[in-house]
């Protein structure tokens, strides 16, 4: 049976003008501006209308990622599609793709089959344009350091202690260590410099961290790019740098509003990544989306170690926020995966690879319900493949957690395969209290917080800290960043910082190699394992099968 592929069901959807989704969710045509008839920006005074209550606010998350592939995006947009379609008053808050994996090997992020937002093509390639806006605001910074040494380095900066790299939205192993400023006396002062992807910039982090206009220049005065020759902290303050990059973000700072294909309101805004940032839309969409309906779907990358942990325990602290229900993600291709049996044998019934894999879920589960101590569920994500015996395998052991099972089918049925889902949420925003608890205190020294995250969430028994690491530590502590939370850099293909270690490894001791402060954040980054910033494409990225026709028809996008 062939299947239509995403981007040509997203082409099929007639989509409704924005002004009509902006009406379904009560925006008022005040606060809607227009880009082009099915994209919109929401003015951030509409946050400031008090007639309005904040609904309940639903988390999905899923459990560690394998090339099998979860669908958590897909489950999230069918949620909400499936509430819906039961009645409720709905809206979805959902990060934006970042280029780099649209052209590289993971693809867009825009949901799939039958569970999307659309326009599809747009959210994917250039959408607003919030992304070059924060890359330009970053490189900016970038600018001013460099010209402040160049013409006389009044305040001292050390070239060999800059912490602020330049960004662009792509794959580009080749950018990750790079030697500028070469050419003469005219070109600059020559130093070692890298690049970041820009989801991983913190200025993304800023952006989906400030609550207004006002927060955002707070944030980026605090930014610190480097130290001086006595090792006292430069910042972007100093530089004066702050007041032209919140004009560079003023429009960015504003939450997209678009649609899913069955025309459910769809805040799409930021993106940092969850592997080396907080993986996380922006608090102000989702603190738009939680005014506009009663019930707000939003979801955090990866897994619930890396996406919910850092929601959890950063945006949620940060904003304010306290969700009502989790929806933990998983299928049972992953979890055989999980289990060790390879991708070409996943279409086979395997109970005892199912077996060894399911521990991976069931630590997620339990960490959601008993270290965070928030209802959840646990939504499979059905494939024509999985056997009724492998369902039931899953259904029953999480049974033994106390947690109810769902099956999945918005990927081939859009909201009508997402209902039964939606209504168990229902009952667990309605009828289940949570006590909502953060995984660790803002007291605990910055070693106690990696140490609680490690053995609370991933299992492990502990942690090493490099003595660089270490002396990092000591004088972030001493600057007064000790109350920080902390955000860990992490593989995202294992609970530990060694991605070969699928499942729920244990006895595991997890590697701090660097730890640095993203002040503007308002965060502590803990870089483990051999985690990196700026991705590399693979042997043959998605790019080399993307095209465009005479008629400006997109192909290949996934």
């Amino acid at each position: 049976m062939a299947y239509l592929t995403d981007i040509e069901i997203a082409q099929a959807c007639k989509m409704k003008p924005i002004t009509e989704i902006a009406a379904s969710a009560g925006i008022d045509m005040e606060y809607v501006e227009q880009y082009g008839k099915y994209k919109a920006k929401i003015d951030l005074s509409l946050l400031k209308d008090k007639s309005r209550k904040e609904g309940k606010l639903v988390l999905v998350t899923a459990i560690t990622p394998t090339p099998a592939g979860e669908g958590k995006t897909t489950t999230t947009i069918g949620l909400a599609d499936g509430l819906h379609r039961i009645g409720k008053n709905v809206t979805v808050a959902l990060r934006e793709p970042s280029l780099g994996p649209v052209f590289g090997i993971k693809g867009g992020a825009a949901g799939g089959g039958y569970a999307q937002v659309v326009p599809m093509e747009d959210i994917n390639l250039h959408f607003t344009g919030d992304f070059h806006a924060i890359g330009a605001a970053n490189n900016l910074l970038c600018a001013m350091l460099d010209n402040h040494i160049h013409q006389g380095n009044s305040l001292g900066i050390d070239p060999r202690k800059i912490t602020w790299k330049r960004c662009v939205d792509m794959n580009d192993r080749q950018l990750r260590f790079i030697v500028n400023g070469l050419g003469g006396k005219v070109n600059g002062v020559p130093r070692e410099d890298g690049y970041d992807i820009t989801v991983a910039s913190e200025i993304m982090a800023v952006l989906c961290l400030a609550s207004d206009i006002t927060d955002l220049k707070k944030r980026l005065a605090s930014i610190i790019v480097g130290y001086t020759y006595d090792d006292k902290p430069v910042t972007c303050a100093d530089l004066k740098a702050q007041g032209a990059m919140a004009a560079l973000l003023k429009d960015a700072l504003k939450p997209n509003l678009v649609q899913t294909l069955e025309g459910t309101p769809a805040f799409v805004h930021g993106g940092p990544f969850a592997n080396i940032a907080h993986g996380c839309n922006s608090v102000i969409a989702t603190k738009m989306a939680l005014k506009m309906g009663d019930y707000t779907v939003t979801e955090a990358g990866f897994g619930a170690d890396l996406g919910a942990e850092k929601f959890l325990d950063i945006k949620c602290r940060m904003a304010g926020l306290t969700p009502s229900a989790v929806v933990i993600v998983a299928t049972v291709r992953a979890l055989k995966m999980h289990g060790g049996l390879a991708k070409n044998a996943l279409a086979t019934e395997d109970l005892v690879a199912l077996e060894k894999g399911i521990p991976n879920l069931l630590r997620h589960v339990s960490n959601i319900k008993n270290v965070y101590k928030l209802p959840c569920v646990v939504a499979v994500n059905r494939f024509p493949t999985d056997t009724d015996a492998e369902i039931d395998f899953i259904i029953s052991k999480c049974r033994e957690l106390g947690v109810n099972t769902k099956l999945s089918t918005v990927w081939a049925e859009g909201g009508k395969g997402g209902e039964e889902l939606a209504r168990e949420v229902v009952r667990l925003c309605e009828e289940e209290k949570g006590d909502f608890t953060f995984s660790y205190s803002d007291s605990e020294s910055i070693e106690g917080k990696i140490n609680s995250i490690v053995t609370k969430i991933y299992g492990g028994k502990g942690v090493s800290i490099l003595p660089q690491a270490q002396k990092q530590i000591e004088t972030l502590t001493a600057l007064g960043f000790g109350s920080c939370p902390v955000c860990m850099a992490k593989t995202q293909y294992s609970f530990s910082d060694d991605p070969t270690k699928l499942g729920a490894p244990e006895d595991f001791v997890v590697t701090v190699r660097n730890v640095k402060i993203s002040a503007g954040a308002g965060f502590i980054v803990a870089l483990t394992g051999e985690i990196m910033t700026m991705p590399g494409l693979p042997k043959s990225p998605a790019a080399e099968r993307i095209d465009v026709d005479e008629d400006g028809i997109i192909t290949g996008l996934f």
